[in-house]
């Protein structure tokens, strides 16, 4: 059997673009959910379409990956229509689109993020970060939110220092709809280097269904500040596939600057 090696991020990488549903819109940010996004249309869905939030529709992305600026030319290539903010959320409110893929500082039990301060008070937070973006618009109103993070306990937390978007806020029945928010939306899936997660149907509390190649259960609640719910059976995702990497690796990022963080696990 042939060793495989490869980093944490390309195995987040891989596992947020096996996520990705064919003939779907979705709200996408910079860096790894770009680079899943162009893995997912070459090998699992040719027909997405993604929008960026200040209003591009439908570019292709030219390869290789850049680190680029919000509304740089290059990220525009190709597109469909180049609207503004305020035109591409009217059509998510509209339930124009299917998915938003977002990263945070925080996550709490039941989907809310945190991207706006860490310790302190909001006047006068430890360390200020930039905020919503157009995070809280794209958990607010897509129909189903794909959180992308690292794996550590200083994330994951029983209760966030500030919600800047919402899950399903308190976990109660109709939490979202109480607040104003879209029927039937909400978080989806969680995705880390050592396991995914989805949201229990009735209780809307986090729960693992999934970890990485030589991960434990235990490796996980280690790097939680909360135990979430445990999906039987537990199931254990596939390594990075042999095309998966090709891609990523010779025309995605072949200067890896995204997928070669994270330390190198082997198989």
């Amino acid at each position: 059997m042939t060793l495989r090696e490869f980093t944490a991020v390309e195995m987040m990488t891989c596992m947020a673009a096996r996520l990705f549903e064919d003939n779907k819109a979705y709200f996408i940010g910079f860096g790894m959910p770009q680079i899943a996004a162009v893995l997912a249309q070459q090998l699992y869905a040719p027909h997405i379409i993604w929008i960026y939030e200040y209003g591009t529709i439908a570019p292709q992305f030219p390869l290789p990956f850049e680190p680029l600026i919000l509304g740089d030319s290059k990220s525009n290539y190709r597109a469909v229509s180049w609207k503004d903010m305020n035109q591409v959320f009217a059509q998510a409110a509209q339930g124009f689109i299917d998915y938003g893929m977002l990263g945070s500082l925080q996550i709490d039990p039941y989907g809310n993020i945190n991207s706006s301060y860490v310790g302190g008070t909001y006047a006068q937070p430890d360390r200020r970060f930039a905020g919503a973006g157009g995070a809280n618009g794209i958990a607010s109103l897509c129909w189903r939110t794909i959180f992308v993070m690292m794996q550590e306990k200083r994330r994951f937390v029983p209760q966030l220092d500030f919600i800047t978007s919402p899950g399903y806020l308190d976990g109660s029945p109709q939490a979202r709809e109480k607040a104003g928010l879209p029927a039937q939306t909400g978080p989806y899936r969680v995705v880390t280097p050592m396991a995914m997660f989805d949201f229990e149907a009735q209780t809307h509390r986090m729960r693992l269904i999934a970890t990485t190649p030589t991960v434990t259960v235990e490796d996980v609640l280690a790097e939680m500040g909360f135990e979430p719910l445990i999906a039987s059976p537990l199931t254990e995702m596939e390594p990075p596939s042999v095309d998966e990497l090709t891609w990523l690796r010779e025309r995605i990022d072949p200067g890896r600057l995204v997928i070669g963080k994270g330390k190198t696990i082997s198989v």
